[in-house]
C-alpha cells in the first residue's frame, strides 16, 4: 500500500463525501486506503459512509475524542508506506498524491510534508507554511508586524509559490512516513483540537528529520468547518495554547507570566471581534453554472437567474460573464470540471466578488464556503 489516508469527520457529511470522492479520484496511480474516523457525528455521516461508501475504512466512536486521538486511531490500522492526515473540509487535486508521493521520495529526512492551501474564497492560507509560535514571533503576528524579518510565524521566507524547507505544516494536510509519525508516537494527546501539528512538527525537527512546504500542488480547505468559529473554537485554541508555551517555552517565572498575560490579551480581542463581527452568508440572485448536467440546470433554472456556459478556460471571458450580469454565484460542476481545474478557477477568480460552490460529482447537492468565520452552506438538488 502507498497511502493511508486518515480523516477525522465530526458532523460534516457533505464536506466528507467531497473529500473521499476527490482521494478516490487521486488515486488512480497509487494504490491507497481511506479511513475514515468518526467522533459520534449526530448528522449522516455514518450512515453515508456504509451505504455509498463501503470500501471506506470506518472507525465509528461513541463520544468525541478529539483530534489527535482520532487520528491516532486511524494511523494505528494504516497500511501505507505513507500516512495523509487530512480534513474532511478539503479537496485535493486528481494529480495531488502522485506528486506529494513522487517528492518525497526525493527527500531523505522527510518529517512532514505539506502543501498550497486555498480557502473557500481562492484566497492563499498562510497557514500553509509556519514558522514555529515563539513568543516572539506570536507578539508580531497579534500587532500585524510581518516582513521577512519577522515574519517567522507564517514561514515568510518562502514564497506562496515556492517549495522549501519550513517548521510546521498545517494539519489540515499532513503527509508523512508511517514509520516516522510511529517513532515519533503520532499526535500528543493532550490536545483536543489544535496546536497538535505545531506539537507533531517541532517533535519531528527535535528527532532530526526536515519538515516541507510543497507549492507544485494545491488543495481546497474550507477551513473550521468541524467547529464554527464561536466562543467554543476560542476555548479550545486557547487551552492548545496554553499547553503548547508550558510545554515548549517554561523558562521562568517571569516569563510564563507575560506568555500567560499575551495568550489572556489574544484571546479577549478574539472573543470581541467574534461578538462585533457576525459574517451572514449572501442570498443568491444571478448565478453563472460551469458544466453540462441538464438537471442541473433544470434545478437551477427555478431558482435563480441563470447563466449556463460549459467548460470555460479563458478566464478574462469569464470575467465578463460576471461584469456583464452582475453575476454573484459561480456553480461548478465535478461532473465536467476536474477537481485541478475547479482548484485553479477558485484561485484565478478569488478577486472577483463572486461566492463558489461545487457540485460534486455523483451526488445531489450543492456546497460551498467563502469565509472561514461561517458555516459551509449545502443546497440539495431535488
Amino acid at each position: 500500500m502507498d497511502v493511508s489516508v486518515v480523516i477525522v469527520n465530526y458532523n460534516v457529511r457533505y464536506f466528507l463525501e467531497q473529500c473521499i470522492l476527490s482521494v478516490q479520484a487521486a488515486s488512480k496511480n497509487i494504490s491507497s486506503e481511506i479511513i475514515v474516523v468518526d467522533n459520534n457525528s449526530t448528522d449522516e455521516s455514518c450512515k453515508i459512509l456504509s451505504e455509498k461508501y463501503p470500501e471506506v475504512v470506518f472507525i465509528q466512536n461513541k463520544e468525541n475524542v478529539g483530534f489527535s486521538i482520532a487520528n491516532n486511531q486511524g494511523v494505528k490500522i494504516a497500511t501505507g508506506n505513507y500516512v495523509l492526515i487530512l480534513n474532511p473540509d478539503t479537496i485535493i487535486a486528481e494529480d495531488t498524491l502522485d506528486k506529494i508521493v513522487k517528492y518525497a521520495k526525493t527527500k531523505q529526512n522527510l518529517g512532514v510534508l505539506g502543501v498550497k492551501l486555498i480557502d473557500g474564497s481562492g484566497e492563499f492560507a498562510p497557514e500553509s507554511k509556519r514558522g514555529i509560535p515563539t513568543p516572539n514571533a506570536s507578539f508580531n503576528k497579534l500587532f500585524g508586524i510581518s516582513s521577512k524579518r519577522t515574519g517567522k510565524y507564517y514561514a515568510t521566507h518562502l514564497d506562496e509559490n515556492e517549495s522549501g524547507i519550513i517548521k510546521v505544516a498545517s494539519g489540515a494536510f499532513m503527509f508523512i512516513k508511517r514509520t516516522v509519525f510511529n517513532e515519533v508516537k503520532g499526535f500528543n494527546e493532550d490536545y483536543f483540537m489544535y496546536g497538535e501539528d505545531i506539537d507533531l512538527s517541532m517533535k519531528l525537527m527535535n528527532k532530526g528529520y526536515q519538515n516541507y512546504y510543497y507549492a507544485d500542488t494545491q488543495i481546497i480547505h474550507f477551513k473550521g468547518e468541524s467547529t464554527p468559529k464561536d466562543i467554543k473554537y476560542l476555548n479550545y485554541f486557547h487551552e492548545a495554547m496554553r499547553i503548547f508555551y508550558k510545554k515548549h517555552f517554561k523558562l521562568n517565572r517571569v516569563y510564563d507570566f507575560f506568555m500567560r498575560i499575551g495568550i489572556e490579551f489574544w484571546y479577549l480581542l478574539k472573543y470581541f471581534k467574534f461578538r462585533k463581527d457576525k459574517i451572514k452568508s449572501k442570498p443568491v440572485f444571478n448565478l453563472l453554472y460551469l458544466g453540462n448536467d441538464e438537471l442541473i440546470v433544470d434545478y437551477l433554472n427555478k431558482k435563480y437567474l441563470l447563466i449556463k456556459e460549459p467548460l470555460i478556460d479563458d478566464y478574462s471571458k469569464i470575467r465578463s460573464l460576471l461584469k456583464n450580469n452582475k453575476i454573484d454565484t459561480i456553480v461548478f460542476d465535478n461532473s465536467t470540471l476536474s477537481n485541478k481545474k475547479i482548484i485553479a478557477h477558485f484561485e484565478a477568480l478569488k478577486n472577483e466578488k463572486a461566492a463558489f460552490k461545487i457540485h460534486p460529482k455523483t451526488t445531489n447537492f450543492l456546497i460551498g464556503s467563502t469565509s472561514p468565520n461561517i458555516r459551509g452552506q449545502v443546497e440539495i438538488i431535488e
